[in-house]
């Protein structure tokens, strides 16, 4: 009898569920190169494959998509059978506040991962720009904020991982015409590090497109209406990126922080706290 590798089947999952392999690598603490050999693995073990070229990504043949179900299935069985078993029974209410690009694009998998192994926390989920999350008026509606800070430094919110920015979108730039740029709301810290990149460089911008759901951002992108500012981890994978080109400069890092409004411990926003700074890091 043959068995099927667990962590085999959490790679495809994963790599499904945040839509890339480097994506699903950068979530499972594995580099590009083992994420396919597992997938590699699991497709000779069953004597199929799973995926096909769509373009420049790879998704799901029709095989893939049979398996897809049964596998989120025998996962979930996996993780009930460990909770069941631990000795840790994790109870209570999370309010967590997110970056709208974080809840888009890397935040889905991890939450989906923490519900299944802690049925018992109940757990909600506001997604804004960091600015606004951050701000004094909004503290209390938050047990739990993982934000972006600009200050790499910050001794009052320290960054437990820093990410590269990268330009997003179709950055052949024409000389002597303005970048356009698609960027969220003002107070984004994305569109003020675009900004003042820029304009230290002396190259023209303007601004021709605002919307602050990455959704719309990137249909905006997609349109070539302009280029955008994200962090690395960010990015959907079917949009290009770069960190600097001839027409466009560096952007530098930003910081990573997760703040708890309360520093007593607190069993169940502790628990979320060192799930994420796991799956992140």
């Amino acid at each position: 009898m043959k068995n099927i590798p667990m962590d085999s089947l959490r790679t495809l999952v994963t790599v499904v569920d945040v839509g890339g392999f480097a994506k699903a690598g950068e979530l499972l603490g594995l580099s590009q190169p083992a994420v396919s050999l597992q997938i590699k693995r699991l497709e000779d073990l069953l004597g199929r494959k799973l995926f096909k070229k769509q373009g420049q990504r790879q998704v799901l043949n029709h095989q893939g998509e049979q398996l897809l179900p049964l596998a989120k299935q025998i996962l979930k069985e996996n993780d009930a059978i460990l909770q069941l078993f631990s000795n840790e029974t994790v109870t209570g209410k999370v309010r967590l506040g997110i970056p709208s690009e974080f809840a888009a694009s890397i935040l889905p998998a991890i939450i989906g991962d923490f519900v299944s192994l802690y049925p018992d926390v109940s757990l909600e989920v506001k997604s804004e720009l960091s600015k606004q999350l951050m701000h004094v008026s909004n503290r209390e509606e938050f047990d739990l904020l993982l934000t972006l800070v600009e200050q790499l430094d910050n001794p009052h919110y320290p960054s437990f991982l820093q990410d590269q920015l990268v330009w997003v979108g179709n950055t052949s730039i024409k000389a002597n015409k303005p970048v356009t740029l698609v960027v969220a709301p003002q107070g984004c810290i994305y569109r003020r590090r675009a900004i003042d990149a820029l304009e230290q460089a002396g190259i023209p911008w303007r601004i021709v497109y605002t919307n602050a759901d990455l959704t719309g951002l990137t249909a905006a992108i997609k349109e070539e209406l302009g280029i955008t500012v994200l962090a690395r981890k960010t990015v959907p994978e079917e949009l290009p990126f770069t960190t600097h080109t001839d027409m466009l400069p560096v952007l530098g890092q930003v910081g990573i922080s997760l703040i708890k409004r309360v520093q007593e411990p607190a069993h169940a926003i502790d628990k979320l706290a060192e799930f994420i700074t796991l799956r992140l890091s």
